[in-house]
């Protein structure tokens, strides 16, 4: 059986069961995509999320012995770039700059690339919407993020790895619902959101195996 490892921030965490090896119980596309894939192709994939909410690109990093390296996946899925842009609007700002975060975000993938060279590795695009966490700083949030996707992609081109376009398909959502429908506050995908992610994840899973 292969392993298939989910890493991020809260939007990959989702309230996951932190005692439960697999993840399972979490309230988001993890979840989902192991039940969509696991009911399509019974046995094959161990799924794993060790996502931790509240984390920047520089958090994934000082994590990558531990909840990474560690667990030895076949398959690693990372969505990571909102909170880099987030955490700078607190009251004690730790945002991650743009420049930061392609470096760091680099160095995460040659050193998971040296130490397992085997591995499918899939770039989400970090993503935003207009609602209520996100509408008072709204032309920075969008266009920071934006950065972040660029970066996020080019990383993928530089590396040879597979990229998730997410943005323009929640763009495009959310001309058919309100923003909040697919992202309860802007960033935090609601349950629909949570189904459009695993939808484009298991789509590349399943023409990159």
């Amino acid at each position: 059986m292969k392993t298939f490892l989910f890493q991020g921030d809260s939007i990959t965490d989702a309230g996951r069961f932190r005692d439960n090896y697999d993840g399972s119980g979490s309230r988001g596309y993890p979840t989902l995509v192991a039940a969509s894939y696991g009911m399509d192709h019974p046995g094959e994939m161990l799924f794993v999320n060790r996502a931790v909410s509240g984390d920047r690109s520089v958090s994934l990093y000082e994590r990558i012995k531990a909840d990474i390296l560690n667990v030895k996946p076949d398959y690693i899925s990372i969505l990571i770039g909102v909170n880099d842009v987030w955490h700078e609007l607190s009251d004690n700002p730790n945002g991650v700059s743009d420049e930061k975060y392609f470096r760091v975000y680099s160095m995460l993938i040659e050193e998971i690339k040296e130490a397992l060279p085997d591995v499918k590795i899939f770039i989400l695009e970090p993503f935003v919407l207009k609602a209520s966490a996100t509408e008072g700083s709204w032309d920075y949030f969008r266009s920071e993020v934006e950065k972040r996707a660029a970066s996020a992609k080019r990383i993928a081109e530089k590396y040879g790895l597979i990229f998730i376009p997410l943005q323009e398909k929640f763009d495009k959502a959310a001309t058919l619902a309100e923003p909040s429908f697919w992202l309860a506050d802007g960033v935090h995908p609601a349950p629909a959101g949570h189904e459009l992610i695993k939808r484009e994840l298991i789509k590349a899973l399943e023409e990159n195996k």
